[in-house]
């Protein structure tokens, strides 16, 4: 037994590894071991910690094989919520993450990551100062204490030239319902959610340290986000820290409006749409109901579910903790059979909540040359109320 590894990731947040008593409810929950061949044990982790038999080997590749199944891990949290015990594995690899990052034995797509994000504030890698390119033209203010709402659109809206038309619709529907609101633009640094999931605390820390001294300076109390991963961070991590505001995720917002008839969707959609639960929303934060009540308002458009697999058992796309910038061999891609569980369902467009999931789905579509369009919600909802 290396009791000296044991300890160490217990300290660095792997205690839950006490609660494990090896039922393996949560191998038959990981979203892995729906992929034909890959045997993902993930009730063994626990074990293996409390032995210290993980990341303790002095052979390159047993540390290597460990490694990788350590960073495969996306933080669906599927586990989480099918583990009678509740124990957070994905919280229990990070601690071992946090190890490795230490040791700088991490993948190296990972690295590049986490160093783009320190330098300047984005996991792309793209300049502070164009971070409010995407709202160019639409006429939104800068955040002062006269807002009630600060929006955040997440970096991946701020910069990617497909996502950002999730924030421009996002911001139109919020300007249309008269909403309150405006943005930080090149002041704002990334959530940090990505590099705490792999393990790279120390930039987290730095994330933190520069929004939490933002919004105070600002005085902000009230914070709309599009990407989920934004609103489980500042909703459960940043407390620790600082918590002084809240968060609600677009879809929130969007449904109290419509319930209260500050917005209504008027004009048929006229399609078959399947809604994917993002598990950052779904499954960690329990948003299940507000999106499906969105497209149920809609005229014209046709609700149908994946079978079985929806809700709180909805499949991960693959893009959590980072895995966005992992790029695993065909057969071993998450995305792809969620994918073909949506085909099965006939819809006409797949409808996100997540720019993780807008991504991944749309890159998974083209690869498998599949013509079935990827909307996010916000899109859909502007869509019907021109």
């Amino acid at each position: 037994m290396n009791t000296e590894v044991r300890e160490a990731i217990i300290e660095s947040g792997g205690d839950d590894v006490i609660k494990c008593y090896q039922c393996g409810r949560c191998m038959a929950a990981c979203p892995w071991n729906l992929l034909g061949g890959l045997n993902y044990a993930t009730y063994r982790f626990c074990q293996r910690i409390k032995l210290g038999a993980i990341i303790d080997s002095e052979e390159k590749e047993a540390i290597a094989a460990d490694t990788i199944d350590v960073f495969r891990c996306v933080g669906c949290d599927a586990c989480k919520s099918e583990c009678p015990r509740g124990v957070g594995l994905s919280d229990v690899l990070r601690a071992v993450r946090r190890i490795l990052v230490d040791f700088d034995s991490y993948p190296g797509e990972l690295k590049s990551v986490v160093a783009r994000l320190f330098n300047s504030g984005n996991p792309l890698g793209e300049p502070a100062e164009k971070r409010a390119d995407w709202a160019e033209g639409l006429n939104i203010p800068q955040y002062t204490e006269a807002c009630e709402y600060l929006y955040f659109p997440c970096c991946f809206p701020a910069y990617d030239a497909r996502a950002k038309k999730v924030a421009q619709a996002s911001a139109r529907i919020l300007k249309r319902a008269g909403i309150s609101f405006g943005i930080m633009g090149k002041d704002e640094f990334c959530c940090g959610e990505a590099v705490r999931r792999v393990g790279a605390e120390k930039v987290f820390q730095t994330a933190v340290k520069q929004n939490t001294e933002l919004f105070k300076k600002a005085k902000v109390q009230k914070v709309i986000a599009t990407s989920p991963h934004c609103l489980v961070t500042f909703t459960r991590e940043y407390p620790e820290y600082y918590d002084g505001f809240k968060t609600r995720h677009a879809v929130q917002v969007f449904d109290q409006l419509i319930k209260e008839k500050k917005i209504v969707p008027k004009k048929p959609f006229g399609k078959t749409v399947v809604y994917h639960d993002p598990c950052t929303l779904g499954r960690q934060m329990d948003i299940f109901d507000e999106p499906r009540a969105i497209l149920k308002s809609i005229p014209g458009l046709n609700l149908v579910e994946v079978p079985v697999f929806n809700r709180e058992f909805s499949v991960c796309c693959g893009g959590g903790s980072m895995g966005l910038w992992l790029d695993w061999p065909q057969d071993e891609r998450l995305a792809n059979i969620r994918t073909e569980q949506i085909l099965e369902t006939g819809a006409d467009i797949l409808c996100v909540a997540c720019p993780y999931c807008l991504h991944m789905f749309e890159e998974t579509m083209k690869s498998m040359d599949v013509d079935i369009e990827v909307m996010d919600i916000s899109e859909i909802l502007e869509a019907s109320l021109d």
